[in-house]
């Protein structure tokens, strides 16, 4: 089952994906440097924490609010410009 499931995602996904060492220059590098999974650690933490705060008070305004906040906080933070 596995090996189908690669097999998928090796036909429909574009080189530059798949590959686990991408050029130098390409957009996609970002993605496998130290900084940017610590940055990524964050923000699952983040939507860990935010996540059971909304079960502790599930009301909709507080949801919404807690939310919002939430998706800009991780905007903020895997944000690459300098």
């Amino acid at each position: 089952m596995l090996s189908y499931w690669r097999w998928v995602c090796a036909w429909i996904l574009p080189e530059w994906r798949r590959s686990q060492a991408p050029q130098a220059d390409h957009f996609h590098r970002r993605r496998f440097t130290r900084s940017y999974r610590v940055k990524r650690g964050w923000v699952r933490n983040l939507w860990t924490g935010s996540g059971l705060l909304m079960l502790v008070n599930p009301q909709l305004p507080f949801v919404l609010a807690v939310g919002l906040a939430t998706i800009f906080l991780s905007f903020v933070l895997l944000d690459e410009t300098e």
